[in-house]
């Protein structure tokens, strides 16, 4: 049984479109390198100019709603875009995506035309302002304050791990409106305007590289139409960036490259006057990486699904982000058993293997079991909504389940 998804005659067309236009509009010396976050000064700004030029095509955000910038397209032309965006070597937009089925769920009318429709068409860029030296893993436990001046806000405090290229136009997310207030009830959530006089950006040289920061606030005075929901109403904002960040909107098009790069060196590189390949030790573990991919890619496919058919979910977000994060690691070590000290050469060794991307995913790979919430978050979130914790909880809103227009 053919279990390949067939395309139509007319989703066919759109994809020849897609390549031709592509192939004519970015040339060579433009396209992503092997390290995503070291891009040129002149590549940055030449990227953001051409994902303007994306998004007005309805490309860069297919699925968002045309009226605030979106492509108003299908998941089936978001598929596609992504194949075509890969096989190009496309760089992504800057602005972290997590605040578009945020804004769509929460935001009013007005807001929306303020925040959602510059971020869509890309002339902004948005960076997600959430963890702080003394809060990550417990969100709730944020100490950054902001307190009410006149129609204004006035916040104060300091945020780490900032993830985003160069510097942000906006800053979104929750702090402390009400420290009186009872955990999950004390929050709002903003959209923090940069620069702002008294908001300092202070980028950090980290495994990953230098793509976070940490950004001081200052009595940074931020108007009181950028609070998105109610004052107290933070965390439950919060909640659906999250739903969405621990894998609740799934991918259209799972990509791994790192497990390609592990096959084909495998199958063409030799040892001792034989094929690496031959090697049944060497079979076994590089059939258990692709395994493990493959469930990742089933497990995101599956959630995509369910989000664009607004099906109700429940664990499959957290479960696919738990997975995500331990096979990547377990992928990483299993390059490592194999390519030996290859896979450690970077992008200016010579001798490094597709141009050193093996070293980049060594890197990320540990990086990556970070962001959204450690792996063991994600176990107690799954338990809680399994059933089998002390307490329980279920998914938060998001465009999907919310009814709003655009996913």
């Amino acid at each position: 049984m053919d279990f390949t998804y067939q395309y139509t005659e007319e989703q066919e067309e759109f994809r020849k479109e897609v390549r031709s236009w592509l192939q004519e509009n970015i040339p060579d010396d433009k396209r992503a390198p092997v390290d995503r976050n070291e891009l040129s000064d002149e590549m940055y700004a030449w990227w953001r100019d051409m994902h303007q030029t994306l998004a007005e095509k309805g490309w860069l955000y297919p699925t968002y709603p045309k009226e605030y910038g979106g492509g108003g397209l299908s998941g089936e032309h978001e598929t596609i875009l992504q194949e075509e965006f890969r096989i190009a070597r496309v760089v992504n937009g800057f602005t972290n995506s997590l605040v578009f089925p945020t804004l769509l769920v929460w935001a009013d009318d007005s807001q929306k035309e303020l925040f959602l429709k510059p971020l869509l068409s890309a002339e902004k860029v948005a960076f997600q302002n959430f963890s702080e030296p003394n809060a990550g893993s417990d969100l709730a436990s944020l100490q950054a304050r902001a307190i009410r001046d006149g129609d204004d806000w006035l916040i104060t405090g300091q945020k780490i791990w900032i993830s985003g290229q160069r510097k942000p136009d906006i800053l979104f997310g929750p702090m402390v409106t009400d420290p009186d207030a009872p955990r999950h009830r004390n929050l709002g959530y903003f959209m923090v305007p940069f620069p702002s006089e008294g908001l300092d950006q202070e980028r950090m040289n980290l495994l990953s590289g230098d793509d976070q920061s940490v950004f001081f606030f200052d009595n940074v005075r931020v108007p009181g139409d950028h609070l998105i929901g109610g004052e107290q109403q933070g965390w439950q904002v919060t909640q659906t960036t999250l739903e969405i960040e621990h894998g609740g909107r799934g991918t259209a098009m799972p990509q791994d490259e790192a497990l390609e790069h592990l096959l084909g060196y495998v199958e063409n590189t030799e040892s001792a006057g034989e094929a690496l390949g031959a090697d049944p030790l060497i079979q076994q573990t590089a059939v258990e990486a692709y395994i493990d991919s493959h469930v990742f890619s089933l497990l995101s496919l599956r959630n995509y699904g369910m989000y664009m058919a607004r099906q109700e979910m429940s664990y499959q977000g957290s479960q696919t982000s738990m997975f995500g994060k331990e096979y990547r690691i377990e992928n990483a070590d299993r390059s490592r058993d194999i390519m030996g000290m290859y896979a450690m050469c970077g992008i200016d060794e010579p001798r490094a293997p597709y141009a050193g991307a093996p070293e980049v995913y060594q890197r990320s790979s540990l990086v990556g079991a970070h962001p959204a919430g450690t792996i063991e978050i994600q176990k107690v979130i799954i338990a809680r909504r399994i059933g089998i914790s002390r307490t329980r909880e279920r998914a938060a809103a998001t465009p999907s389940t919310a009814g709003v227009s655009g996913v």
